[in-house]
């Protein structure tokens, strides 16, 4: 039980496992996905400041003053409080863009460089705003500087995290749907195995077929290898009990002629002893001979027939007590068992209803599951509680004026239990007894 908890279910690993794939592939995918993003809106926003870098070097007038040969206040560095702005510092002179309203930009800590490109940098405005910077250091000091609000960079990334989680969330959907699809249709050879096996337990086939996925196919090999070693021990097992059965019957066939002889029974009671046993022993020979031949039985049988033919021979034999045997089998209802064992064990069951029964016997049966259930009834006295359980005893008789040798119920309970059946006894709703045969549908 332990393992069986250990183990779980197998469709729920897999379906667990690639769950949690799929979200770590997704979040991981949207963390690369955010972070190329990220580097892609920056990238544009500082080509932008570069651009607005370039133009003011190229717009800046040669000479000793800081002036620009035109205006390049271009939205938007020409809102005030926007964060785009830019700036050119030499010595104390300081040129701005409108947005900052005559404030000035605190210059960054840039590290030196051998190239004249723009470097990156992150710095604050005038009040306070965190800002994306470019700056550029000219041969002759002067510094030029152009920001942009960080905002800039984290509105576009917010909008497009909201496109792009929907979309991870659709996509996730999707492959987990593919998932739950791909574990059912890999588990399928397990559930059409399974079946199988169902049919060869219900009689249905003697094997499970060779025809199977690979990664099955090694299973399916050692399952018909296990029901072939069972096959082959039951039938040296059942050979075993045939062979004990004849050497008891020539023991038991001499001393029933040792008891025919005059005055050697006087009261009969050992001749009838000895009787008992050698029906006993002659019928599980028949039994023992039968599967040692043919093996296990798996035969279905349609069980209108046997009831319509033991109910009408059943009801002649107790003619003279007027039985009347009413039938409600279903047509086509069919049970795993050979015909001659169906035949004794309903025949027992009826002759003793028939037997007990006041005039009336009820024969019904029905599917439960993969089994079936055939109920016999009868209106007698029926059965106190606690003789419930020693009437299946064999040998085993409540009232010994009736003729019998109180073998019927046990021989049809063993019979039953062979075939993974079972015999119950209970009170019916007619007054009598109620027996309820189980066997494989």
């Amino acid at each position: 039980m332990t393992g069986l908890g250990q183990i779980g279910s197998l469709r729920r690993r897999l379906l667990l496992a690639a769950l949690a794939l799929i979200v770590a592939a997704l979040v991981v995918a949207g963390l690369a996905i955010g972070l190329i993003l990220a580097r892609f809106v920056r990238g544009q926003i500082e080509s932008r400041l570069d651009a607005q870098i370039v133009s003011l070097v190229s717009g800046l007038e040669p000479g000793t003053a800081l002036r620009l040969s035109r205006d390049l206040d271009a939205p938007p560095f020409d809102r005030p409080g926007s964060g785009w702005g830019w700036q050119v510092r030499r010595g104390g002179a300081t040129l701005g863009s409108a947005s900052l309203a005559g404030r000035d930009l605190a210059p960054p800590q840039v590290p030196e460089a051998d190239d004249d490109r723009p470097r990156p940098a992150d710095g604050t405005g005038p009040r306070g705003e965190a800002l994306i910077l470019r700056v550029l250091s000219l041969p002759d000091g002067t510094m030029v500087l152009a920001s942009a609000p960080r905002a800039a960079l984290w509105g576009p990334l917010r909008e497009a995290g909201l496109a792009l989680a929907a979309s991870l969330g659709v996509l996730g959907l999707c492959l987990a749907a593919g998932a739950v699809a791909q574990v059912r249709l890999g588990l399928k050879p397990l559930d059409r195995l399974r079946r199988e096996l169902e049919a060869v337990r219900a009689g249905q086939r003697e094997r499970v077929p060779d025809s199977q996925p690979a990664e099955v196919r090694p299973l399916a090999a050692e399952i018909n290898a296990l029901l072939d070693q069972n096959a082959a021990q039951l039938a040296q097992a059942r050979t075993h009990v045939a062979n004990l059965a004849h050497g008891l019957k020539t023991p038991l066939a001499t001393l029933s002629l040792a008891l025919s002889e005059p005055g050697r029974d006087p009261d009969g009671r050992l001749t009838h002893l000895v009787g008992s046993l050698d029906r006993g022993v002659r019928h599980h020979l028949r039994r023992a001979r039968s599967a040692a031949l043919t093996g296990a039985t798996r035969t279905r049988t349609d069980l209108v027939g046997p009831v319509a033919d033991l109910t009408a021979a059943l009801e002649r034999l107790h003619a003279e007590k007027g039985v009347r045997i009413t039938s409600a089998v279903p047509p086509g209802l069919a049970a795993a068992c050979d015909p001659q064992d169906l035949d004794e064990m309903l025949g027992n069951l009826i002759d003793n209803a028939c037997t007990w029964c006041t005039r009336a016997v009820r024969v019904s049966a029905q599917a439960a599951g993969s089994d079936v259930v055939v109920r016999i009834e009868d209106d007698g006295p029926g059965l106190a509680p606690e003789a419930l359980a020693a009437v299946a005893q064999r040998g085993r008789r409540l009232d010994e004026t009736v003729p019998g040798h109180g073998f019927g119920l046990a021989i049809t309970t063993e019979l039953a239990e062979l075939y993974g059946g079972g015999l119950e006894l209970d009170r019916s709703a007619m007054g009598g007894l109620r027996a309820r045969l189980r066997l494989p549908g």
